[in-house]
């Protein structure tokens, strides 16, 4: 897999600095770190990511919200961890969720279906 520019959204620092670790053990670059539904869409604007982690649950504001506004743009792969994969689908049929805990090989393994869902052509 090529080194990836990273944006992390993560509303809890300890986890954001372990899933940051995690992606560059893996080769990718973390371009940036945000914690709220606001900090994730100017960051994306800002960063211009390959991918982003998600987690679906933020304090203030939504993961699963701010990914909808950030595709906006264009596609951008993206993979949610969230402890209630359900409760993502709910509201996002075909996301690609990572149910916390995770391992690195199930992380790369989404990663993978992520940047393959976002080179498919968009649905009308």
């Amino acid at each position: 897999m090529k080194s990836l520019r990273v944006l992390v959204i993560e509303d809890n620092a300890l986890i954001a600095m372990l899933l940051s670790e995690m992606l560059t053990g893996m080769g990718h670059f973390v371009c940036a770190t945000a914690a709220t539904e606001s900090e994730a869409v100017v960051a994306a604007a800002h960063y211009g990511p390959d991918l982003m982690i998600v987690d679906a649950g933020l304090g203030q504001g939504s993961g699963v919200s701010a990914v909808e506004e950030i595709l906006r743009v264009g596609p951008l792969a993206h993979v949610f961890v969230s402890g209630d994969a359900e409760r993502v689908r709910l509201r996002k049929s075909d996301a690609i969720v990572v149910r916390k805990p995770f391992r690195e090989a199930e992380l790369a393994r989404a990663i993978d279906l992520a940047l393959a869902a976002a080179s498919l052509p968009r649905k009308p």
